[in-house]
């Protein structure tokens, strides 16, 4: 493949409730337009049913709209990327129907991305603003689906080292923030009150889980029980008490995940780590590791705000690394909601 050669990538993104489309010249995003799916508020979560409609309604003017804004035309394409799985399955068939569709229709490749990995390989987009990290390194990604820790070797060369036994980190968050009776999405909610906060005004118990895998489900009772327990003696307690609850939340699972990359590290002796996923927006997680870094002598990555929750531009950094090796997938393709790095 000639070296100089432009490769436009547009890439489909619509694993869960949020429907984004970009457009990408090489490894340069030249548009990442999200439209996000408010309905799921008043439910106190995501309805699958919902969001697969939504995912209907959303795809073409959110496509057309990156199109516009990238000032691409849609025949100068060179291939379609869309995520996969995993995910929600009903969300996947759009993304995946469309993409195959599109692709059919203006008789270019078709590329099939894993999220998980995109949220890895995010790193590696062209941005000023970020830095891509030397091969072989750590990343933890974490979401309100999933919570791993993968050693990656190269951009497609991935092994996960540990990875949540039961419920993600985010809807760890979510679900705490839920028995506070914060509305949802409460992780960010949390965030913000945890700042004013004091982490270490309440105690919760670390989950005992062995070598590198996580399990939040009976952190999340035992923050069930406490704040039961609590509220029957003061009905007031959340109220009074809200900005240190969250912080001694946040502290707990801050924690848990250092502790876990920590011994990774010493595991592996790699000492660079880049996170990625909608929880490493989270300003708790974020310090905790850029205070790593300083004090522990870890290489930190961290990507920018648009590319940490799910968005297209990460599934378009796959599409394009793929498309360098001719990585392409017939149109007998299916969305698979469980789908393993």
């Amino acid at each position: 493949m000639p070296e100089k050669e432009t490769i436009y990538i547009l890439a489909i993104e619509s694993s869960c409730d949020d429907t984004s489309v970009a457009v990408l010249k090489n490894n340069s995003v030249l548009s990442n337009v999200v439209a996000n799916q408010q309905i799921h508020e008043e439910y106190g979560g995501v309805v699958p049913e919902l969001a697969s409609r939504a995912h209907q309604q959303n795809i073409v003017p959110v496509t057309n709209k990156a199109l516009a804004k990238a000032n691409i035309d849609k025949k100068q394409l060179s291939a379609i990327a869309f995520t996969r799985g995993p995910g929600l399955m009903g969300s996947l068939l759009v993304g995946t129907s469309f993409a195959k569709s599109m692709a059919l229709g203006l008789d270019i490749p078709l590329i099939e991305v894993n999220h998980m990995q995109a949220h890895i390989l995010a790193h590696f987009i062209d941005d000023e603003k970020m830095k891509a990290p030397t091969f072989p390194f750590l990343a933890l990604t974490i979401s309100g689906g999933h919570t791993q820790i993968v050693r990656v070797n190269d951009y497609f060369k991935m092994d996960i080292l540990g990875q949540t036994l039961d419920d993600a980190v985010g809807e760890a968050f979510d679900k705490s923030a839920k028995i506070l009776g914060l509305p949802y999405p409460g992780g960010p909610l949390i965030d913000k009150y945890a700042a004013l906060g004091n982490p270490t005004k309440f105690e919760f118990p670390k989950p005992k889980v062995k070598e590198l895998d996580f399990s939040f489900s009976g952190l999340k009772t035992s923050i069930l029980y406490f704040i039961q327990k609590n509220t029957a003696e003061n009905p007031d307690f959340i109220k009074e008490n809200l900005e240190d609850i969250c912080a001694s939340i946040q502290y707990t699972i801050v924690n848990i995940l250092m502790d876990k990359l920590k011994k990774a590290i010493k595991k592996t002796g790699i000492r660079k780590v880049a996170v990625g996923g909608g929880v490493s927006a989270n300003s708790g997680i974020r310090k905790a590791l850029l205070d790593a870094q300083d004090k522990l002598g870890w290489a930190v990555y961290i990507p920018k705000f648009e590319y940490c929750t799910d968005n297209a531009g990460m599934i378009g950094i796959v599409g394009y690394l793929k498309y360098k090796n001719a990585d392409f997938v017939n149109h007998d393709i299916s969305a698979k909601a469980r789908y393993v790095i």
